[in-house]
């Protein structure tokens, strides 16, 4: 990103604050894919991650005062998607995926459909914060660290999250 480009974003951002609008438009469609992603390879549901996602930008907007810098941006929103996403896990209890509400369109390094569908099952039917692990490891592309840092946890402890999930998909398909 060109400093030019860098200091659009930043005077977006703090014209989002003093109340614009159009900057806070701009703002929502920069990260929408971003807390959509999120949420929805979370619950693999189109319709909640929707309702999450609404709910995040609302929660920005209340507190957009609050945020000093597009890098503390996105790790915001990465947070409140998140811890959202295991709120609604715990009011909802647990789901039971159905085989064609699959999306295989989500594991696309995959060839085969049947694995690709085996596998969302699975990842569909991880305890709540192994799903969310994964989700950030591997579609947010987040290391242990930084995963630690955004749901509360030690390092070692995502590790031990993600290596637990791993190992219950290894186990799944040997």
């Amino acid at each position: 990103m060109t400093a030019v480009a860098a200091r659009a974003d930043e005077d977006s951002l703090s014209r989002a604050q003093r109340g614009d609008h159009d900057a806070f438009a701009a703002i929502i469609s920069d990260y929408q894919s971003v807390v959509f992603g999120i949420a929805y390879h979370f619950f693999n549901d189109r319709a909640v991650a929707e309702e999450i996602a609404q709910d995040v930008f609302l929660q920005l907007y209340r507190n957009l005062i609050a945020i000093t810098s597009r890098t503390h941006l996105l790790y915001w929103l990465r947070q409140v998607t998140s811890r959202k996403c295991i709120d609604e896990t715990r009011r909802s209890g647990p789901k039971r995926v159905h085989l064609d509400d699959v999306d295989v369109s989500v594991t696309p390094n995959i060839v085969d459909p049947l694995i690709a569908r085996r596998l969302q099952e699975r990842i569909a039917a991880l305890p709540g914060i192994q799903r969310l692990v994964l989700t950030l490891r591997y579609q947010e592309e987040l290391g242990p660290v930084e995963i630690g840092l955004l749901v509360g946890m030690p390092e070692n402890t995502v590790k031990s999250y993600l290596h637990r999930a791993l190992t219950a998909l290894r186990k799944e398909f040997e």
